[in-house]
């Protein structure tokens, strides 16, 4: 079993999962200034909710950092567009906002944009 985890530390993989979790964790802070939204400003939930969204921000930022350590800032900064998929997601499932046909086009470009991305970068390896 360690063998396996020490493996997948290794790998080429872990830094791109590493990368995504961050990402997930960076679309937490709009979830959770929609929901700050519902609260008066700076009534104790608003003030509360928002010391969690610098929190959320702060621990994206540590996990960024050490992404940013194995993945070209280009790769990485061109993965970055799958927050806006996460968004989506998101959004549809705790806001139960409707997605469209063009969103899930978008979406599908987004993700192929980055397959295309990471595939180019192991050619040229």
């Amino acid at each position: 079993m360690n063998i396996k985890i020490n493996k997948f530390l290794t790998s080429n993989i872990f830094p791109f999962f590493y990368m995504h979790l961050s990402f997930f964790i960076y679309c937490m802070y709009p979830v959770l200034g929609k929901i700050a939204a519902k609260y008066n400003c700076f009534s104790v939930q608003f003030v509360l909710i928002y010391c969690l969204i610098i929190f959320v921000l702060f621990i994206y930022a540590l996990i960024w950092q050490q992404a940013l350590k194995r993945i070209p800032l280009t790769v990485a900064i061109a993965n970055k567009s799958i927050t806006i998929v996460w968004g989506m997601i998101l959004g549809a499932l705790i806001f139960k906002e409707r997605l469209s046909l063009k969103m899930f086009i978008g979406a599908f470009l987004i993700v192929l944009g980055i397959v295309i991305l990471i595939t180019e970068k192991d050619k040229e390896s």
